[in-house]
């Protein structure tokens, strides 16, 4: 052990701190102002898209659950109220829970799950 600590203080030290080879500035190997410039760009336009992206996920979630709650106060309400004997729902204008506005031109008009009207076909 002794030997070994002999030798490592007698090892001359490494040669001094590398520099650049000759003909070479630092501004040619490293990034610089544009460089900097620019990915502080890059990096603020990504933190302002997934902003973005996040409230519009946040609001497509929200409507989503508006819509559910919707469908359910509608089911509920159509639940609540008794039809009259000797009377059909599709005769009498009423509508299931999902169309909009019962018969109309021999199809119903019924929303879609995507929030779009359309027509369907019986």
């Amino acid at each position: 052990m002794h030997h070994l600590l002999i030798a490592l203080a007698t090892t001359p030290a490494p040669s001094p701190t590398p520099s650049l080879r000759p003909g070479l500035s630092e501004d040619q190997v490293t990034p610089g102002m544009w460089g900097f410039i620019m990915t502080a760009f890059f990096v603020l336009a990504t933190t302002l898209l997934i902003v973005d992206m996040v409230r519009r996920i946040r609001r497509v979630r929200y409507r989503a659950q508006v819509e559910e709650e919707r469908l359910a106060a509608l089911a509920a309400e159509n639940q609540d109220m008794p039809e009259a004997p000797g009377t059909d729902a599709e005769d009498s204008g009423t509508h299931q829970p999902g169309t909009r506005g019962g018969r109309q031109g021999g199809s119903d008009l019924r929303t879609e799950h995507n929030g779009d009207e359309g027509r369907g076909q019986r």
